[in-house]
């Protein structure tokens, strides 16, 4: 389920960064006087983008180690280029609500100039006299040519009788009326214009509010801070988007791939620890030997020499602290090491019950158990002991800590360290590499036998 989740947000915070990328490119090819310019501009500022998504990593991984160089240069990185792409995401973000909103407007601006067009034709339609239809009065305007009195009258130019008088005026109320007829064929056929017109834009964004969104924001804000008019609203709406870009395209690949947990290490199994009172008790170490060499810190209370004739007396382990100081170190060696408290009972030796587990050892504790050979009179440089440390790790597949992180580690391990000529040397160790190859090439001793 982890590796799912850790999936889909990747997912995510991908399509926000490849989103983010194009706003930055499209604002840095916007800058370029010609087209390869432009390309430029456009490729620097995407790159720029991909490098926000990536500085969390280089930052906390900084912090982590405590190269405060390192976390400061990505912490300033981060902001010129967060701050470079913040400005391209809010002049996108502007300039799509700025065209949406004007499409909207203009749409609304129309369909309202079309219930007026309609609303008039509807008003002049009412104020035409009543009339017969267009094609009926054209009709009898046809038949009423065809009489004696429109001969006689000359087509109602010199009507001098009473009769030709009578029917010009009857001619002329036709011409009227075939006026009227016209005006309101006219009349519907624009307003069956109009209404096909407005049947068109039913349905779509003209009928609403140029901005919805906003206007819905704005009242609900308006009840708790008076005087929050639309155009704030829509300020407030573009730098939010621009926000959710940014962020989610600076941090969303970071926070996604927590999920896999990328700075863990995977702890060795703990082996069956050996305590140094089960070494002196006289325990068998050669099966201890062959477990991974992991100690419980153990706390030895050696007893007070008995008082009396009696010469096998207790010897007193010397001990800095109550409890030893937790090391690992090789229970085959530690065997060895103790040999001269052989004498020493398995009864005078009591484990404190306080005595409790560490966490597995780190990489530089092992190094030191397996690379590092306490000799006095011998001296290690800062540098050869940092070379080894990264040979050792490249043989064993492990991530070598930086420099200042493995000085750290390995002061607390109490190595004496003096700056001598002007390099710094780790007092009484050896390395186990040098000492081996000094080792090989020394040459071979022959000892004298009498005659």
């Amino acid at each position: 389920m982890r590796h799912v989740l850790g999936v889909l947000g990747v997912l995510a915070a991908g399509v926000l960064l490849v989103v983010s990328a194009a706003m930055n490119w499209r604002f840095g090819f916007s800058l370029g006087r010609t087209e390869f310019d432009g390309q430029i501009y456009g490729a620097a500022s995407a790159a720029a983008d991909c490098m926000k998504a990536l500085l969390p990593f280089f930052f906390f991984a900084a912090l982590r180690n405590k190269v405060w160089s390192q976390a400061a240069a990505s912490a300033l990185v981060w902001v010129v280029v967060t701050a470079y792409s913040m400005t391209s995401a809010l002049g996108h973000a502007a300039l799509n609500r700025a065209d949406s909103t004007g499409h909207r407007t203009q749409s609304a601006q129309v369909y309202q100039d079309l219930r007026g067009d309609l609303k008039r034709a509807e008003e002049k339609i009412g104020w035409i006299p009543q009339h017969r239809p267009y094609e009926t009065v054209q009709s009898a305007i046809d038949g009423a040519k065809t009489q004696s009195g429109w001969k006689s009258s000359n087509g109602c130019t010199d009507a001098t009788s009473r009769s030709e008088q009578k029917f010009c005026q009857q001619y002329h109320a036709l011409n009227a009326e075939l006026a009227s007829a016209n005006e309101a064929r006219s009349a519907e056929a624009a307003i069956a214009t109009l209404q096909d017109k407005i049947s068109a834009m039913s349905g779509t964004n003209a009928m609403s509010d140029a901005d919805p969104q906003a206007r819905v924001l704005a009242d609900l804000a308006a009840a708790f801070v008076p005087g929050v008019t639309i155009e704030n609203v829509q300020m407030a709406l573009t730098i939010f988007v621009a926000l959710l870009l940014e962020i989610g395209s600076g941090f969303g690949m970071y926070v996604a791939f927590s999920q896999w947990r990328l700075y863990d290490h995977m702890a060795p199994a703990m082996p069956r620890a050996t305590s140094t009172a089960m070494v002196l008790a006289g325990y068998d170490t050669a099966a201890a030997a062959v477990a991974a060499p992991v100690l419980t810190p153990l706390a030895v209370e050696a007893k007070k020499p008995r008082s009396g004739a009696n010469d096998n007396k207790s010897i007193e382990i010397p001990l800095d602290a109550a409890v030893v100081e937790a090391r690992p170190v090789d229970v085959h060696a530690e065997a060895i090491a103790e040999t001269r408290y052989a004498d020493v009972k398995a009864s005078e030796v009591r484990v404190a019950p306080s005595a409790r587990r560490l966490a597995p050892e780190t990489n530089t504790e092992r190094f030191y158990r397996e690379n590092i050979e306490v000799q006095d009179g011998s001296s290690v440089t800062a540098t050869q002991l940092y070379e080894d440390y990264c040979s050792w790790c490249e043989t064993k597949n492990k991530e070598p800590s930086a420099l200042p992180s493995f000085a750290r580690e390995f002061a607390e391990l109490g190595v004496k360290k003096e700056k001598i000529a002007g390099r710094v040397r780790y007092i009484g160790i050896a390395l186990k590499s040098d000492m081996e190859l000094e080792e090989a090439t020394r040459p071979p001793l022959y000892q004298g036998v009498a005659a």
